[in-house]
């Protein structure tokens, strides 16, 4: 509660200097804010202050706050400064910020933009957009630093200093060739230790971790979360250095991929948040709750071919919607655990395998919990034991069917190249809800002349 009276505070003083025009009083207050509340203030406060708020800013202060906001609120900055301080701002922007950022412009605003730039800074951007979306080379950047193998200790360090403010992380210094290809990696660590004298192709990892242009950037991430690194390489085919993915680069990603699985699982589709205006969210909604409504009208077609059996034992229908709900959520618990896992290891066929015996194992110890629990209520209620055997046993035999498809129907879509993602929550609950009545009805059925 402290900290949102502090930020109310906060903004109330900046409102406050705006009005007064007094830019000493605003910079004092800025100075001390991080870049990300910094965004975060700019966009608590009305449009009508927005504009003198970009004006009291610096073009430092503008590209650090400009990089904490989302690609529609930086078209929304760029419009405001005009083109001249945009591009002075576009000019010190990380290369792969700028990338992302240009590709949601008009191709005309693009073209604009870049050949107002410094030439150097255009071109680095204009080869990152070359590379298709997602991939190591769109997010890569050019601010590291390389040394030639020949370099002394001396020399590397002298070069580190020169460079200091473009690098954008020190603890390595990537070490190539005559021909500009990667051949080593030396740490910061390396170079305090070492003696002032020795070459640094002395010292040098040799066994580097690296990726194409071309590598998805989640399998980047997993390499960056594998090995704990800060940064990454990333080389064209012949193993020429182009740019370094870093820490906070895979952080983004993390959270973007993170965001399109819960998306799909959700079967919500493409990006809904809380600024979605309801027919947009609605639409992207509609296509898979449509398609699921017509698969779902089988279980009603399940039900109407039961109707004798759900005539003849009325207490059937109480223990319908438990077991259609809990085979869904067996389910969709399994669905969720591949998913995730899938994001972040490997699997061969071995450990597909024991993952798929697992799983069956904990669909059985799920199954027979609450299946014995579910029959002996059943039993009591009605003092029918051939119920809560149909009850219990139906019971059993969909959880460990539910978790099975749960586990399953991702894998085999991650066999074909196909994101595990899209087996959605809602598909497998419907297929799941089909299983169970007719596994539940089915029963019921064989042992009707015991219900009555």
């Amino acid at each position: 509660m402290s900290t949102v009276i502090a930020e109310n505070e906060i903004t109330l003083a900046i409102i406050q200097s705006l009005k007064d025009g007094k830019r000493k009083a605003f910079q004092d207050i800025v100075d001390e804010l991080q870049p990300y509340d910094l965004a975060q203030q700019y966009q608590s406060i009305t449009n009508k202050h927005r504009n003198k708020f970009l004006l009291f800013l610096s073009i430092e202060q503008l590209t650090e706050f400009m990089q904490e906001l989302e690609n529609e609120d930086q078209i929304e900055v760029l419009h405001k400064l005009g083109i001249e301080k945009s591009t002075k701002v576009l000019d010190l922007m990380e290369n792969d910020n700028l990338a992302s950022l240009l590709s949601d412009l008009e191709p005309e605003k693009i073209e604009e933009l870049l050949s107002e730039m410094k030439k150097e800074e255009s071109e680095i951007v204009q080869n990152l957009m070359k590379y298709p979306p997602e991939t190591a080379g769109r997010i890569m950047n050019n601010r590291y630093v390389w040394i030639p193998k020949h370099y002394t200790i001396r020399e590397a360090v002298d070069k580190l200093k020169h460079f200091a403010e473009l690098a954008e992380y020190l603890n390595y210094l990537y070490v190539i060739d005559e021909q500009k290809k990667l051949v080593g990696v030396v740490s910061y660590k390396d170079l305090l230790l070492g003696d002032l004298q020795e070459k640094i192709e002395e010292i040098m990892y040799t066994r580097i971790v690296k990726v194409d242009v071309l590598t998805d950037q989640e399998e980047a991430a997993k390499l960056i979360s594998r090995y704990d690194f800060i940064s990454l390489p990333v080389v064209k085919e012949d193993d020429t250095l182009v740019g370094v993915i870093t820490v906070d680069d895979i952080i983004d990603v993390v959270i973007q991929e993170a965001n399109e699985d819960i998306e799909k699982l959700s079967a919500s589709g493409k990006a809904i948040d809380f600024n979605t205006k309801p027919l947009v969210a609605a639409y992207r909604r509609l296509p898979w709750l449509i398609l699921l409504l017509f698969i779902g009208l089988i279980s009603g077609g399940i039900i109407s071919g039961f109707e004798d059996t759900l005539e003849t034992v009325v207490a059937l229908a109480f223990f319908m919607p438990m077991i259609a709900g809990m085979t869904g959520n067996t389910g969709t618990q399994s669905l969720a655990v591949i998913v995730r896992g899938l994001a972040s290891e490997d699997l061969n066929f071995k450990q597909v395998i024991k993952l798929i015996f697992r799983e069956l194992w904990v669909g059985v110890i799920i199954g027979v919990t609450c299946g014995v629990l579910i029959a002996i209520i059943a039993y009591v209620w009605r003092d029918n034991f051939t119920l809560g055997l149909v009850v219990g046993t139906s019971l059993l035999l969909t959880l460990i069917i539910g978790t099975l498809a749960g586990t399953i129907i991702p894998l085999i879509l991650y066999k074909f190249n196909v994101d595990p993602a899209v087996a959605s929550g809602p598909l497998i609950t419907t297929i799941n809800d089909i299983l169970s009545l007719l596994i539940y009805f089915g029963l019921a059925t064989t042992f009707i002349s015991k219900l009555m």
